[in-house]
């Protein structure tokens, strides 16, 4: 997904399960957690909906090096939050060509406000599609899964509410 300029967000778009939002027109990798946007021959990789509940609210992120190249299964970056540490492994092998890291320093919960637009993670070039592609899911298929597991872990998706207004000067 090529991330929005304006604010808006992909999570508008799609089926929804006790407040979880599987938009449309993105793949996924449920073990890993993470939605993937195929955009020419670059992926956008960020966590799921249910991916960022499950964490709780972000404290701190540390990404993998840009020209670094990931293999698929190992850590594109490194989440802490208040309930959970953990890396956030890529569904796909590739070299990392950006990551999200503005974003996150501007508001560190980005990703609990707007997992599938602002908050994305990394864009990578993929380097083995052909042969991993396969083992990603369309979002019908990843809604019918995550619901299963929504309901199996009682899972309550919440979205941060938007920052306060800055103080006037």
């Amino acid at each position: 997904m090529t991330p929005p300029e304006n604010g808006s967000t992909a999570a508008d778009v799609g089926p929804n399960h006790y407040g979880c939002v599987v938009p449309t027109g993105l793949l996924y990798d449920i073990e890993k957690d993470v939605w993937i946007k195929l955009d020419g021959d670059i992926a956008v990789i960020g966590m799921t909906d249910p991916a960022q509940t499950r964490c709780g609210k972000l404290v701190a992120v540390e990404f993998r090096k840009v020209g670094k190249v990931i293999k698929r299964g190992r850590g594109l970056a490194t989440i802490e939050s208040a309930k959970w540490v953990g890396p956030v492994p890529s569904p796909l092998t590739g070299e990392v060509l950006e990551v999200n890291r503005a974003a996150f320093d501007k508001d560190i919960l980005i990703a609990n406000r707007d997992p599938y637009g602002d908050g994305w993670l990394v864009k990578m070039r993929p380097t083995s599609l052909d042969t991993e592609q396969g083992d990603l899911i369309d979002a019908d298929t990843a809604f019918e899964r995550y619901k299963a597991l929504i309901e199996e872990l009682e899972i309550r998706c919440f979205r941060c509410a938007d920052p306060p207004p800055e103080p006037l000067p």
